[in-house]
């Protein structure tokens, strides 16, 4: 135990407050009722808010009013999800709120409840999902400094905080700048000059995409076994968001002919740009290769400008996006094109790197201020 430092149950030195388990029969007014999936971030209501309910709606439903400063914690699934209102507020019943008692920060107390999902994990009822009662949440063991202490601790990681949210805030407006200049570019509204100074003007071809592109089957290159390690050469890949599954020892069967190459979903249409020797996961993915004078990474920013409903659990290369007509400008054009894409997906590359180094610093820094392995200067 730190030196002047103190260890109790939270119930200890908070009181609680449980919410009402009646769901408001009718919305409207000024205080908001959160819900776990409008937790985004370090303050409630975020800016997700959708529900906002009266006082006489409050009494009607037994809800309780949480005050401005409370730490507010997620009791039911999403375990460790933690927020501090920034006014007053109603809680669903998947909500558990503490009132700090002068003995504890609030800023500190959310910092420290952020890394104690295990013990949450640990004390959880374990039915369909991970539950806590009142008495779980309660018994959440806090590491306490003097108060002085908390307070420089809360203050050094909020500097993290706004540093994270200012980076997260310029990579949403960099991907909207690109989105938005891509849209002028790809459908021949803004047009780029051309190696004499002169902007493009040759007319664009309307074709359709199966017509620029081949597709091919992934059964050779689909991996045969799922034990993966960081330590292995080759990356297998799916389309979806998480792209990167994990990486084989496997030596056959590796796509590594045809790059750069689109990997693209057959039931739900995602599509990833791979230009790296892969494997493939699912029998749902094809692999989508430009025939000659096309450019494969101008296929695959007009394919994410795509707007398509997906309809039923159906399959979509063949039968549909085959069939797509696109503007096809000149292979030149096509190229300057897919520059201008290449130096903002670097732009914000980097600055997910940044946000990524930030986010370790701050994980890094919690490990040691919050157990008192290091010591701030009151």
């Amino acid at each position: 135990m730190p030196n002047g430092w103190e260890k109790h149950p939270v119930g200890k030195i908070c009181s609680s407050i449980v919410p009402g388990r009646n769901k408001p029969k009718q919305f409207g007014g000024d205080i908001a009722w959160v819900t776990t999936p409008e937790i985004t971030g370090k303050f409630i209501p975020s800016s997700v808010q959708e529900n906002y309910i009266s006082e006489e709606t409050i009494k009607e439903c037994g809800g309780k009013i949480v005050p401005k400063g409370a730490v507010v914690m997620a009791a039911v699934g999403d375990l460790g999800l933690i927020a501090i209102t920034k006014e007053e507020v109603v809680l669903n019943q998947q909500l558990h709120a503490f009132v700090c008692s002068s003995k504890i920060n609030n800023e500190f107390l959310a910092y420290w409840l952020g890394t104690q999902t295990p013990y949450m994990e640990s004390v959880a009822s374990k039915t369909t999902i991970l539950y806590l009662n009142k008495t779980n949440c309660e018994s959440i063991p806090v590491l306490v400094p003097p108060i002085l202490e908390q307070q420089k601790i809360a203050n050094i990681l909020s500097t993290w905080d706004k540093a994270i949210s200012t980076t997260e805030r310029l990579i949403d407006n960099s991907t909207q700048q690109k989105k938005a200049l891509m849209q002028q570019l790809l459908t021949g509204k803004k047009r780029l000059l051309d190696e004499s100074g002169k902007p493009f003007d040759k007319k664009w071809e309307r074709i359709e995409l199966g017509k620029l592109l081949d597709y091919k089957q992934p059964t050779p290159y689909l991996v045969k076994s799922t034990d993966y390690s960081d330590e292995y050469p080759t990356p297998v890949l799916t389309a979806g968001k998480t792209f990167i599954l994990g990486y084989t020892d496997e030596e056959f069967g590796i796509f590594s002919e045809d790059l750069p190459t689109i990997i693209f979903d057959d039931f739900t249409t995602a599509s990833k740009f791979v230009d790296f020797p892969f494997k493939a996961k699912s029998s749902a993915m094809k692999m989508l290769v430009a025939k000659d004078g096309v450019s494969i990474k101008y296929i695959f920013e007009v394919m994410q400008a795509l707007s398509y409903a997906i309809g039923g659990h159906q399959r979509h290369w063949i039968s549909i996006f085959a069939n797509i007509v696109i503007g096809l400008p000149c292979r030149e054009e096509q190229q300057k094109i897919t520059a201008v894409s290449n130096n903002a997906d670097k732009e914000i590359e980097l600055l997910e790197q940044q946000l990524a180094d930030l986010q370790q610093e701050k994980k890094a820094l919690m490990q040691v201020l919050l157990t008192g392995k290091k010591r701030v200067v009151v």
